[in-house]
């Protein structure tokens, strides 16, 4: 037990994203999925009682170790980057879809009263926000939701973990959120299969490219979260 419970702390370490108990199961298919959950649940415990300053936390569906945030201070002295935080406007914009997803462009400014075609833009090169199909009214406006990452950039397990607007810029001025997206590249059919568009034609992301203000925001690339 404790050889499998090493080797699933070490999965979850190596892990690029959040690990989930299923894909865990795939390299132990014997051990059964609450076996590994019990397994977990109790790395998570060990390494908050320890109170160091790494702990692992579930989030975005899956689990992944993370620093701890009362050191943030001294993990910025590290980084020789100034940390950036989304823009007040595109902070608003993510909020709205957030909560009302699925969302047309058309719905957010009529909530925000104005066009939000620079913050979406944004949040999209950030990969915060991706396109989940069309609305079947006239015109067919593009649908907006949010992704896996925006889960893990805001450290939530899932939607029904979203907090308030206030406590959500708070989370946002925290964080070092990178452009995932290169300015003028086109995205692939591959890409755009993964993100779970509707329309699996690369067309899609012409189209929506057409539909968003080409607003520059002036955002360095910073490393990876």
């Amino acid at each position: 037990m404790e050889k499998i419970k090493a080797i699933i702390e070490s999965l979850i370490f190596a892990s690029d994203t959040p690990l989930a108990p299923e894909k865990i199961r795939v390299v132990f298919p014997e051990v059964e999925k609450k076996e590994i959950k019990e397994i977990i649940d109790q790395l998570v415990l060990e390494y908050n009682e320890r109170d160091g300053g790494i702990f692992l936390q579930e989030v975005a569906g899956g689990f992944q170790f993370r620093t701890n945030p009362e050191l943030g201070q001294w993990i910025k002295k590290l980084k020789s980057s100034k940390p950036h935080s989304l823009s007040p406007q595109a902070m608003e914009t993510l909020a709205i879809v957030a909560y009302k997803q699925p969302i047309v462009k058309s719905e957010i400014e009529s909530i925000r009263g104005v066009d939000v075609g620079g913050p979406l833009k944004s949040l999209l090169d950030k990969k915060l926000v991706r396109i989940v199909g069309r609305k079947d009214v006239p015109g067919k406006p593009i649908i907006y939701g949010t992704t896996r990452r925006f889960l893990e950039v805001f450290n939530l397990k899932d939607l029904l973990d979203l907090p308030n607007l206030r406590e959500l810029k708070e989370l946002n001025q925290q964080q070092d959120i990178e452009d995932q997206g290169i300015e003028g590249q086109e995205i692939t059919e591959q890409e755009i299969l993964e993100e779970g568009i509707v329309n699996h034609e690369v067309t899609e992301q012409k189209i929506a490219e057409q539909e968003i203000a080409e607003i520059e925001i002036d955002i360095e690339d910073i490393p990876d979260l």
